[in-house]
Parts: structure tokens; C-alpha cells; sequence
């Protein structure tokens, strides 16, 4: 089966290791370079669980409202179901490597939502313009996912 193995999603450049029906339907793994600033916003998803390896630079997490800075070589899981969000801080990119599992509905969401790469590029294009959040709450939804909106000040 042809499919692209490298997307942009949400200002992130994501390189698929291995697609879930590649691994007996058992997980995802995903390498993903993050600009300084960007990751995910607080979201939940029942039935799959997650973990990050940090590769390169930092990432500050919250995991059900604790928030924790993860480093090169260091890692974090997230229990199913768990409210988490992600960030890079720092002047450079961190990389990190993402498993999914059983990783369907992380597959379908960075794909669906994601642009494909086709080039050799080593970091993710600027984004231009403000992200589409109602297409991002969309693909979410229709994923399995819940992306919990910021409460208003």
C-alpha cells in the first residue's frame, strides 16, 4: 500500500515510523519536529494511550492539570483518557518521538488534518495564517478525540 509517510500538521512536521496496520494494528509511531511555541492544545482521547521520547530541545506538559518539563533523553506517558497538552520551548525546534497505541485514531487525525510532504525538508514551513479550528475540532470529533477549548477569561 502507497502512502505519503510525512505530513504538517498544526505547524509540526510528522514522519511516520510505522502505521498501526503495519504493526498488527498495535500502535503508531510518529518522529515530530515542533517549533518553539507550538504542540497541542488540551485534549483527550479515550482508548489510546500515549508516550513521548524527547529526542531534542524540551517540551512542557500538563498531564490532568500537573505540568512538567521533559528534556533530550527523558519521557512521559499519558494515561487513556488523561486531559494533556504539549509545547516546545526553547529557541530551536524539539524533536520527539510519539507512540500511539493502538495509534488508529492519532494515524487518522494527523493524517486527515495534516498536509502531506512530498520534499526532503528536515523542519516544518512557517505557517501562514491562523490555524482553522473549526476544521481542527472537526477531523477531532470525527477521530474520537476531544480538543478542550481554553476556559474564557
Amino acid at each position: 500500500m502507497s502512502r505519503h509517510r510525512r505530513y504538517e500538521t498544526l505547524g509540526i512536521l510528522m514522519t511516520f515510523h510505522a502505521f498501526p496496520d503495519e504493526v498488527m494494528g498495535k500502535f503508531c509511531l510518529v518522529e515530530a519536529v515542533v517549533p518553539p511555541g507550538l504542540g497541542a492544545p488540551p485534549n483527550t482521547h479515550a482508548g489510546e494511550t500515549e508516550t513521548f521520547v524527547v529526542l531534542d530541545g524540551e517540551v512542557d506538559f500538563m498531564v490532568d492539570g500537573v505540568e512538567r518539563r521533559v528534556g533530550p533523553g527523558q519521557s512521559l506517558s499519558i494515561p487513556d483518557g488523561a486531559l494533556h497538552a504539549f509545547a516546545a520551548k526553547g529557541s530551536k525546534p524539539a524533536r520527539v518521538m510519539i507512540l500511539n497505541a493502538p495509534g488508529r485514531m492519532h494515524e487518522q487525525f494527523f493524517t486527515e488534518l495534516g498536509t502531506p510532504v512530498t520534499d526532503d525538508r528536515t523542519a516544518p514551513a512557517p505557517q501562514e495564517g491562523p490555524p482553522d479550528v473549526a476544521r481542527i475540532m472537526a477531523v477531532a470529533e470525527a477521530c474520537g478525540m476531544t480538543i478542550v477549548a481554553p476556559a474564557e477569561a
